[in-house]
């Protein structure tokens, strides 16, 4: 049981990263920084609870608020540039906050134990969740709560004029710029969303694991951020959580009986998904078809 409970957190935590990385998508660019902003939502959110003795909940809106902060600070001068070059930008922007956190160490003495972060060591006794007397039950329950309000809210942002511009932008600048939208302010908007989605998603993180370090933030983490949603599908928020599930759910843990071949077949799963849904797992048109299925449903049921 408790397998399928730690596999519960790790696909609620990654949801959170792909929606983070969701916003920016729907405006059409491709940004490598959400570890960036993942690992700086972590950090804080452990120091707060940690060195400061702050309650959970409280670290993680400041976790948010210091990555969405960051994200838009970062996404003035990177979402100026395009393409390839944004991926480079950012990319470099992610490595950068890495290798600060290698570097960084803030600790105090508590007892015979020194807390906080010691650069390339890590951040270890982040123990709120056991200290606070947290069963895992507990814990899997307060990540898909989370999960369920960004993903509401994300759901509700989508349907609204807000989320009309954002997908106006992603698909034709030029034509939205025409309307007298504000491409900038639309990119940048989109970003700090993304960040103070990723602040929650590191926050929630660290104090699930208990200890983090540098080498969890990298390039490969970023990737991930990317592939869920594109994978999943830019029409709804649920694609993400469905590319989530099937990554992290099947081809990681599902397959592990597979040892070092898993790894080929992760690989080739992945482009045989995207060549047979280039679209995503749930395009425009898997859900016009459920659309239409619940509906008939419900007819069929209220007759």
């Amino acid at each position: 049981m408790d397998f399928y409970l730690g596999l519960a957190q790790i696909i609620g935590v990654h949801t959170l990263l792909g929606l983070s990385a969701y916003c920016v998508l729907l405006t059409g660019q491709v940004s490598l920084a959400q570890a960036g902003f993942f690992a700086i939502g972590a950090y804080v959110a452990g120091m707060l609870t940690v060195l400061a003795g702050w309650a959970l909940v409280p670290s993680l809106l400041v976790a948010a608020i210091a990555s969405g902060a960051i994200a838009c600070a970062v996404g003035f001068p990177a979402l100026r540039v395009k393409g390839l070059m944004l991926v480079v930008a950012t990319t470099a922007f992610g490595e950068a906050v890495r290798l600060f956190f290698f570097n960084f160490t803030y600790q105090i003495q508590s007892g015979n134990l020194q807390l906080g972060p010691h650069g390339g060591e890590g951040f270890r006794q982040i123990r709120y969740f056991p200290e606070n007397g947290w069963s895992t039950l507990d814990v899997v329950i307060f990540i898909w709560v989370v999960v369920a309000l960004v993903m509401a809210a994300l759901w509700w942002l989508d349907r609204s004029r807000a989320g009309a511009v954002l997908r106006a932008v992603g698909e034709d600048e030029l034509a939205a710029q025409s309307v007298g939208i504000n491409i900038t302010a639309v990119k940048v908007s989109a970003m700090t969303i993304g960040g103070v989605i990723a602040g929650i998603g590191g926050g929630i993180f660290a104090h699930y694991t208990t200890h983090i370090e540098h080498v969890q933030f990298g390039v490969v983490l970023a990737t991930f951020a990317i592939a869920y949603p594109i994978l999943g599908g830019l029409s709804t928020v649920f694609g993400t959580l469905f590319a989530v599930i099937f990554i992290q759910g099947f081809l990681i843990e599902g397959l592990r009986f597979m040892g070092d071949w898993r790894n080929l077949l992760f690989g080739g799963l992945i482009v045989l998904a995207m060549n047979v849904r280039p679209r995503g797992l749930l395009d425009a048109g898997t859900v016009r078809a459920l659309k239409r299925l619940f509906s008939s449903r419900k007819e069929a049921a209220g007759a």
